[in-house]
């Protein structure tokens, strides 16, 4: 692709290294950011540099936030006795859009996964083995990972730490989602979902 400027094409460089972004995307991006006002430009780039300095993550949780402790994990209004452990801080925000769970998070900030070169050491597991043994609330940790064979894996290694600790491991019910076709549901989806069938109510 040609470009009318070197400006511009390293800014196009660097946009598309964001994920799900192409170079045509990044482009249309740095167009548009330079029919902006500077103000609205500089306002884009402050928020990021203030992302960069000051972000941090839960001492408990490891969730993403702006104080030692996340608003989840300090509001009177969680439940305490249950532990939602999953992958990254994104899984976080798609369960709370729920507004079905009241409990609190343990985010592990990945999966075990050999041919990345990512080991248990590598994730926040010893704090979630640590933070259960720890506690004499903690009564249920629900495995809530992806399910491939990494999140599997996890959840699997994660389950035999867990033993011996007087907490009940569950995982999250796995299924034909709703308004999906069983002709297009995978097999394994399938299977899952009829094996773990529950009482119609």
């Amino acid at each position: 692709m040609e470009y009318p400027s070197k400006l511009i094409e390293e800014a196009v460089n660097e946009v598309s290294k964001l994920p799900g972004i192409g170079k045509k995307t990044a482009l249309r991006l740095v167009l548009h950011l330079i029919k902006e006002t500077e103000h609205q430009t500089f306002a884009l780039t402050e928020a990021l540099n203030k992302l960069r300095k000051n972000i941090r993550y839960c001492n408990t949780c490891f969730n993403i936030s702006d104080n030692e402790e996340c608003a989840i994990c300090t509001s009177h209004r969680r439940d305490k006795s249950i532990v939602c452990v999953v992958e990254e801080s994104k899984d976080v925000m798609a369960i709370e859009n729920t507004a079905q769970y009241t409990g609190v998070y343990h985010v592990l900030g990945g999966v075990i996964s050999p041919i990345q070169g990512v080991g248990p050491g590598d994730l926040q597991i010893e704090s979630l083995v640590l933070r259960v043994s720890k506690s004499t609330e903690i009564k249920e940790i629900i495995l809530a990972l992806n399910p491939t064979m990494e999140g599997d894996t996890t959840s699997f290694y994660l389950n035999r730490k867990l033993q011996g600790l007087p907490v009940k491991v569950t995982s999250i019910a796995r299924g034909v989602p709703v308004g999906g076709d069983l002709e297009y549901a995978d097999e394994i989806t399938l299977g899952r979902s009829i094996t773990a069938r529950t009482l119609f109510h």
